[in-house]
């Protein structure tokens, strides 16, 4: 059964770009500590702002004021680093590979009820396989694993096309043999 190989290995990708979910709650428990640093140092800064920049005792030189305006800055990018790093995963391996996942696990069902041939199921097949590689999991090593040379691999643009032309050629299976019963190869 040739949809197989897409089924198993639909269901094998959707636990390790789902696991990412867990990824990016250790990522979210980072940002927590980042927001309280940046609060802190912003709340120091608005705080000498709103005494005229002068303590108690002495006024504030100006080395003060910018190692405050400077933790303030640094916390600030700090949060924003984390949030980046959160929305590339999010947006990046986890959406896709699991959409690639499933678009797997779908495309090996459906291989088993069209009646063509088997050059063209297996075509199909490894078209969807290699492009759910080829894109999520170059994502996945890229944005997760920092990976550099996978940045390069997706840049090129083969994966997205790949699973583009499984979809259609499925289609077209699908217009020419779909029947309602599993036929044996």
């Amino acid at each position: 059964m040739i949809g197989k190989k897409n089924v198993v290995f639909g269901f094998i990708y959707l636990v390790s770009t789902a696991a990412l979910g867990i990824v990016m709650v250790n990522k979210y428990e980072d940002f927590g500590m980042a927001m309280q640093e940046k609060q802190t140092s912003v709340g120091r800064l608005q705080q000498m702002k709103e005494n005229g920049f002068e303590e108690e005792l002495e006024p504030l030189n100006a080395g003060q004021i910018a190692r405050a305006n400077t933790d303030g800055v640094l916390a600030l990018n700090k949060v924003r680093n984390i949030e980046m790093e959160i929305d590339a995963i999010k947006g990046g391996a986890h959406a896709h590979g699991n959409l690639e996942s499933l678009l797997n696990i779908a495309a090996g069902l459906a291989l088993c009820f069209v009646s063509v041939a088997a050059w063209f199921k297996q075509l199909i097949s490894w078209l969807f396989i290699l492009g759910a590689v080829l894109h999520s999991g170059m994502l996945y090593l890229g944005r997760v694993l920092d990976q550099g040379w996978a940045d390069m691999v997706l840049g090129t643009g083969a994966g997205p096309l790949m699973i583009l032309a499984a979809l259609l050629l499925m289609g077209v299976a699908a217009a020419i043999g779909f029947r309602g019963e599993i036929v044996r190869d």
